[in-house]
């Protein structure tokens, strides 16, 4: 959007009389700029990225659908709507344009009501984006001051060596609550951009075992009150090893966190939620959250799907979702097994 509060419309077509249409339709509400070929629609995206590119598919040299894909490819524009205009009556083209990230589709010859409404309600659904997205910053950005001190504050109190066990174990939960907030905080943007295919992993050096036994300190008192058991396994034993790996470790922990949250409110009373690390035969690591409960059967064949959920009266259907999310964005994936009273969630991560 400029600073006149207009915003910019990129059109591209190799005939002219074309470009003349349309600039006339759009002209009056929006700054426009045009090219004639792929190659300089790339330019001036590259130099002057506008709010919504309108983009014909048959071109010579690069046609249209290779600057959709090269657009969608490059995280710097990759969410840039792009409106396909073509005289092909072709439901092939119009499916090859919405698989490359098109998010419209104009017929010549132009109708210019609905060529004005439909760039209209693509750069209000741009800009209602952007204001989310500002929003979240500035959450995100409020919030980690105090979240600053809620993770430091318990660490400077735990070097105190005249506390009790219990005030070591309730500053532990604070710091391990303060975790969670923070990766909470972090994580929807976040997801966002892995919807998109343009999120970059930044991964360090980190012990998955460490994270798990955050995750499940976390959750120690809602499975106490609800009567049910939480027991962590690395390598088959209680007080297992660490397990060295490189990934993000905040994504881990909401991953983690979300899976087994799932599977306390899945699990019966006096019951056990068992989570399991360890290394795979084959190279990486396997997680596997188990608890004793059951699976909806219309919800078997959809447990990863957004908004998925069944018979949780404050359920999203995201946790599962996002999980998901996080094992590919790492290289691995996730799978559900259920039966004979059993729920098995299990991760598969990379070497």
């Amino acid at each position: 959007m400029s600073a006149q509060g207009r915003a910019g419309i990129l059109i591209v077509d190799d005939t002219p009389f074309n470009i003349e249409l349309l600039e006339g339709f759009l002209c009056q509400a929006y700054n426009v700029d045009t090219a004639t070929c792929g190659e300089k629609a790339l330019d001036i995206v590259g130099t002057s990225p506008p709010d919504l590119v309108i983009l014909d598919i048959v071109m010579p040299g690069m046609d249209g659908f290779e600057v959709c894909r090269r657009l969608k490819a490059d995280e710097r524009t990759a969410d840039i709507p792009v409106i396909f205009i073509t005289a092909l009556d072709d439901v092939a083209a119009e499916a090859r344009g919405l698989e490359l990230g098109a998010i419209d589709f104009i017929t010549k010859p132009f109708n210019p009501a609905v060529v004005r409404a439909r760039v209209a309600n693509h750069i209000a659904l741009r800009e209602a984006a952007r204001l989310r997205e500002d929003v979240e910053r500035i959450m995100r950005h409020d919030l980690k001051s105090p979240l600053t001190t809620v993770l430091s504050l318990p660490q400077l109190m735990l070097m105190d060596g005249n506390l009790t066990p219990p005030q070591r174990d309730m500053l532990q939960r604070i710091e391990d609550a303060g975790y969670t907030l923070l990766a909470m905080t972090n994580l929807s943007t976040t997801l966002f951009r892995m919807e998109r295919d343009v999120y970059e992993l930044r991964p360090e050096k980190m012990d998955l075992a460490a994270v798990a036994r955050k995750v499940l300190t976390g959750f120690a008192e809602t499975a106490e009150m609800r009567g049910i058991g939480l027991r962590l396994l690395v390598d088959g034993r209680d007080d297992g090893p660490s397990i060295p790996w490189m990934g993000e470790e905040l994504l881990c922990h909401s991953m983690l966190a979300n899976l087994v949250g799932n599977a306390l409110d899945a699990s019966p009373r006096r019951e056990d939620v068992l989570v399991s690390l360890g290394a795979r035969p084959e190279g990486g690591v396997r997680i596997d959250i188990v608890n004793r409960g059951d699976v909806a059967p219309e919800l078997q064949g959809r447990f990863f799907e957004k908004y998925a959920t069944a018979g949780k009266a404050r359920g999203t259907g995201l946790g599962t979702y996002s999980a998901r999310l996080i094992a590919r964005a790492h290289g691995g994936d996730i799978e559900m097994k259920c039966g004979a009273g059993t729920v098995e969630v299990s991760v598969f991560l990379p070497a």
